[in-house]
């Protein structure tokens, strides 16, 4: 089995070779021994570092973010069929909650950072915090990359197996499925007949190709609250969520 070298970010390694990866180390991390050791790199390369490395742009142009969107649909897959195994009586809005609180960002950045993910991904300039760590969003899109990664190396069965192994901790404490803030929030407001959230997007932050969305959300009456988020969506759900904590401290 080839193992190539150990992966660096590049703001601290000699330049790299697109299938510069310690295949038996990511192993130990995520489950899976992959036989082709470029798509391991491609899932650890974020866009951002293409822009210091002719070779990596010309093996990897799109960066992770191709296997980071069939990652999201085979993670989403996996959910779905361990919910259905897992909780047998379970009614559809129930198994749909626990699958939203299952594949939210903060559940695969917690992943992430457990198997300390951090340290393998590929970066540029700007994709660190300012205290030197990788944003949230990067690491979860680059486990969704590496659950992508692993299907197109060996199929379905291989990467639902990670998924277990990655969540089973979650899949086995989640012992009452959770509620979807924004639905929360709209419930809190209807009971009191007010007027439903409005959600708008009120600022970006950071680079194009990895933005933070600033969502407010705002109910007649009530203070408004703001969140940060990878996506527009994750940010409303952050935004409700920050709404309803407010409403706490009353």
């Amino acid at each position: 089995m080839a193992t190539g070298h150990p992966l660096q970010p590049l703001l601290h390694g000699d330049p790299l070779t697109p299938t510069d990866v310690d295949l038996r180390a990511l192993a130990d991390k995520i489950g899976h021994v992959f036989g082709r050791a470029e798509l391991a790199a491609e899932a650890l390369t974020h866009r951002g570092a293409l822009d210091r490395q002719s070779e990596l742009k010309a093996a990897f142009p799109h960066g992770n973010e191709r296997l980071e969107f069939l990652g999201d649909r085979v993670l989403s897959l996996a959910v779905a069929d361990l919910l259905l195994r897992l909780y047998p009586h379970e009614h559809e809005g129930e198994l749909a909650r626990r699958h939203a609180a299952l594949v939210r960002a903060e559940t695969l950045v917690e992943i992430a950072t457990a198997i300390g993910l951090g340290s393998d991904i590929r970066l540029g300039e700007s994709e660190r915090s300012r205290q030197g760590e990788v944003r949230p969003t990067i690491l979860a899109d680059a486990l969704e990359a590496l659950l992508g990664a692993v299907f197109l190396d060996a199929g379905f069965a291989a990467s639902a197996a990670c998924v277990e192994r990655l969540w089973g901790d979650r899949l086995s404490t989640l012992t009452a499925a959770p509620r979807d803030p924004k639905t929360a929030l709209q419930e809190w407001a209807q009971a009191r007949r007010l007027p439903l959230p409005a959600y708008r997007e009120v600022g970006r932050e950071g680079p194009p190709h990895s933005p933070l969305f600033v969502v407010e959300v705002s109910i007649k009456g009530h203070v408004s609250a703001q969140a940060r988020g990878g996506s527009k969506r994750e940010a409303e759900r952050l935004a409700a969520i920050a709404f309803l904590e407010g409403l706490d401290r009353l």
